[in-house]
């Protein structure tokens, strides 16, 4: 999104000086508080990172909660091809963002509207920008797992999801701004696929066959579980998963020495497709089936 503008009635952003002069609100007196939260715009430099660190391209539909302006959606038509829209409360800086996309060329590839962003659909994005107050991300939290494709990916300015850990982070030098530190933190998150569960595969190893037995927890993109590895218990590092992508380790002790396998592979529904490292070098297709699904655990909201 642009800047600290209206979300729904009673609900504002706040810019950092007043996170940090009103910490302790009641709900009633923070919607008066935040009624009347000027409007502060995201710095050129800061849309450039956003759109920079999301991979934007020409066959991306961005929807920036929060849209301010305009400018992020603009900028990610005009500099990056993609198509989007920008949702706003305050009509004023819609009418704005919407004359500024004429005089940019852009009004045929973006559109705005004067919408309450808890009320959009956000299903169809491929990328979600926003500027907002972190109690509503939190709120929003839910809705982007509940509502968004695996590799959807998700940009905010200044604010992160607390215990969602980003995918990536870069702070981005903004001398002239306004209020807080002269820098502002870009943070990514990307939607992960369910890899949770119980998954089994087989692979030859000489002439034998190994059964492998993995059963895995997620917590947002982040994986734990047990394994076993020819009816012996394995452990498992480094397990992760960036969109449908799945990264993994599994070593084994045998004889002495440690036996480390290393997994990629993209998870469809019920089945991963991959590769295997081998620990001598070379890599072997992997492939799995998922014989009890779990979920993922979002955290406390």
């Amino acid at each position: 999104m642009t800047g600290l503008t209206a979300l729904r009635p009673g609900w504002r952003r706040a810019a950092g000086a007043l996170l940090v002069a009103l910490p302790a609100l009641s709900p009633a007196a923070e919607q008066h508080a935040f009624a009347d939260v000027p409007y502060v715009p995201t710095p050129p430099g800061v849309v450039t990172a956003m759109l920079g660190i999301a991979g934007v391209g020409t066959g991306d539909y961005v929807i920036d909660l929060g849209s301010g302006d305009g400018r992020i959606i603009i900028a990610a038509a005009k500099q990056r091809g993609a198509r989007g829209i920008g949702v706003e409360i305050d009509g004023a800086l819609v009418s704005a963002a919407r004359r500024e996309a004429q005089r940019e060329g852009v009004a045929g590839r973006v559109e705005f509207m004067e919408q309450d962003l808890f009320l959009t659909e956000i299903g169809r994005a491929s990328v979600i920008t926003m500027y907002l107050y972190p109690r509503l991300m939190m709120q929003l939290r839910p809705r982007l797992f509940a509502e968004l494709r695996p590799g959807t990916r998700i940009v905010s300015h200044d604010f992160d999801m607390e215990s969602w850990r980003p995918d990536a982070r870069v702070t981005v030098p903004v001398p002239e701004k306004p209020y807080g530190p002269p820098s502002s933190e870009v943070y990514l998150w990307i939607i992960p696929a369910n890899a949770a569960g119980a998954w089994r595969w087989r692979s030859l190893d000489g002439a034998a066959a190994v059964e492998y037995e993995l059963t895995l927890s997620q917590t947002f993109q982040m994986l734990e579980g047990k394994a076993l590895i020819g009816g012996r218990p394995g452990r498992l590092a480094g397990g992760r998963m960036r969109g449908d992508e799945i990264s993994l380790m599994l070593s084994l002790e045998a004889g002495g020495d440690t036996l480390r396998l290393e997994f990629r592979g993209r998870v469809d529904g019920d089945s991963i497709i991959g590769t295997m490292k081998l620990p001598g070098g070379g890599e072997r297709d992997w492939s799995a089936t998922r014989v009890k699904r779990g979920n993922i655990d979002v955290g406390d909201m």
